[in-house]
């Protein structure tokens, strides 16, 4: 029968109605997406001259910057959400309704290997951890140099809002903190008063690890679990196995179990879904938290009870998600 579930670090309601999943139309795959064109591929190792000038890069061997022989490179967005020198709107005359602020921080893209490739789970393991650890260095970058929240994301295929085929990662430096992230920052300090200094992500995970019904993978770093109130079929979410507020903070980047769970899916679905994911750190204020990584496949379209009522309607039950992955 269909259930309601709460999501314990956002709040967010979930309607897990399976036996929508019967329905006509209702089974989900996946179809390969199409690679990049070399020749039309800005990101493509030797294509250096068709972005922005770099503001970071790993290089196997010294070489000047804006030239071949790194492993990934990171250049301001060409088209960006924000700018630093964003001016300020016109006061409104009536504030209190229209208000308006100056769209200052930093957009950057992470370019993820120097290779044609369009997924992560394509990419070597090596690879995965290498564009991680450079998510992380420019997460702290950003932090240290005083963004209120500083946001990472990965868009995979069209569906899920790529606009360029080649695997990379955005950056948003934020000089505020949007409400979802705020919201999750009070239900983590509310937990904390609650239980005397409890975790909110750390005592979920361990008490998930203890049921085991949710539990996709565990290694030596981290664990992925498909959330009990799941929004989407086959959402994941990756989490230290202890701890640690800030994803910028030295320790476990989660960067291989991230990479198996990929993989996962696209041996389940039979190719790699059009796909977003996001690191979640602590933003700015926040006393107690824990970073993690959310995946979400795009399987299915959202539509008027999602964007009108913000409620989730998710036909495959997270503990039948956590099962089938555990054995693909």
């Amino acid at each position: 029968m269909p259930e309601v579930r709460v999501d314990p670090l956002t709040g967010l309601r979930a309607i897990i109605a399976a036996d929508r999943a019967t329905r006509p139309g209702g089974g989900l795959s996946a179809e390969p997406a199409p690679q990049p064109d070399p020749a039309t591929d800005p990101f493509l190792e030797g294509h250096e001259d068709r972005t922005p000038p770099e503001v970071f890069a790993i290089r196997a061997a010294p070489g000047g910057a804006d030239t071949p022989g790194w492993t990934v490179r990171v250049v301001p967005n060409l088209y960006p959400a924000l700018d630093p020198s964003s001016p300020e709107p016109p006061r409104d005359a009536t504030p209190d309704l229209f208000t308006a602020l100056a769209a200052t921080g930093a957009h950057e893209v992470i370019v993820n290997a120097p290779t044609p490739t369009g997924t992560l789970a394509e990419l070597a393991p090596a690879q995965v951890r290498s564009a991680v650890d450079v998510w992380r260095l420019r997460m702290r970058h950003h932090a240290e140099a005083g963004a209120n929240c500083v946001h990472v994301l990965v868009n995979e295929g069209r569906e899920a809002g790529a606009s360029l085929p080649h695997t990379h990662a955005q950056l948003y430096a934020l000089d505020f903190v949007p409400a979802a992230i705020a919201r999750e920052r009070e239900r983590f300090g509310a937990h904390a008063t609650r239980t005397m200094g409890g975790n909110l992500l750390a005592d979920l995970v361990q008490e998930e690890v203890r049921r085991r019904e949710r539990i996709v993978a565990i290694d030596d770093e981290a664990v992925c679990l498909a959330p009990y109130a799941s929004r989407m079929p086959f959402q994941l979410l990756i989490a230290p196995r202890r701890p640690v507020p800030r994803f910028e903070d030295d320790g476990p980047s989660g960067a291989a179990l991230l990479h198996d769970v990929l993989n996962r899916l696209a041996r389940r679905l039979g190719a790699s879904p059009p796909l977003n994911l996001w690191v979640r750190t602590a933003p700015r204020g926040a006393d107690h938290f824990c970073w993690r990584i959310d995946v979400l496949p795009r399987l299915a379209h959202l539509a008027g009870l999602e964007l009108g009522a913000g409620l989730g309607l998710n036909i495959v039950a997270p503990e039948h998600a956590a099962a089938e992955l555990r054995g693909a």
